[in-house]
């Protein structure tokens, strides 16, 4: 059976406002049961353990698919997200991949924790494949491999400018996604806003929104 580590943020204020953020759910549901299904085992950490916050705007019917609907009936996946492992307390060699769910809330914690960083690089600098969807791409503003910023001449993607100013956070953001990935070198591209779209490099698999996250999944479960 292979073995994924899907890392979720810890992080739930949206910035200066008064608003809440934390994970997408679609971008954790939709991945999760792809996996599951077909008889991966996920296990879910965060940098703090526990419940990860999840963004209430997720949970609004206007985004809702049958993934977040099936979540929301399964009191034994919502069990298994209210205990997730803390983050430092994983290690790489037990699993064949990590996968990090967007949300804006890794915008603020994921992007920094030094955690994180060494796990990504573990992963990938083993051959295991690194996916991440959306505004998750922001794990990779620090971590490097050789010496270089770890996306150099990586073809990648993830939450575009256009889709962040279309939701009205350009400003409230630490960083934008598009940017950042283009500032460290990576080939960014992108698909019209909001249509699936994911890319994959090597073992670094990404993608650019939430209807891009079940695309993360396929292409990460082939390279399994």
């Amino acid at each position: 059976m292979k073995k994924v580590l899907f890392v979720l943020t810890s992080h739930d204020k949206l910035g200066n406002t008064e608003e809440k953020t934390g994970f997408w759910v679609e971008e954790f549901a939709s991945p999760y049961y792809y996996l599951a299904d077909k008889d991966v085992a996920v296990t879910l950490a965060s940098p703090k353990g526990g419940q990860p916050p999840i963004d209430p705007k997720s949970e609004l019917p206007d985004f809702q698919t049958p993934a977040t609907e099936r979540f929301n009936k399964d009191t034994e996946l919502q069990n298994k997200l209210a205990n997730t492992k803390v983050l430092n307390e994983v290690k790489s060699e037990d699993f064949d991949a990590i996968f990090y769910p967007g949300g804006h809330g890794p915008l603020w914690d994921l992007a920094e924790d030094k955690d994180s960083v060494r796990l990504i690089e573990d992963f990938y600098n083993n051959n295991k494949p690194v996916g991440a969807v959306c505004h998750a791409p922001a794990i990779f503003k620090n971590t490097t491999s050789n010496g270089e910023s770890l996306v150099k001449g990586k073809k990648v993607t993830g939450f575009s400018n256009t889709e962040e100013e279309a939701v009205q956070l350009t400003e409230v953001v630490p960083f934008l996604v598009e940017n950042m990935l283009q500032e460290n070198g990576g080939e960014y591209s992108k698909a019209e806003d909001w249509h699936p779209y994911a890319v994959e490099d090597g073992h670094l698999i990404t993608g650019q929104n939430p209807a891009s996250s079940e695309l993360v999944a396929e292409l990460l479960l082939k390279q399994l």
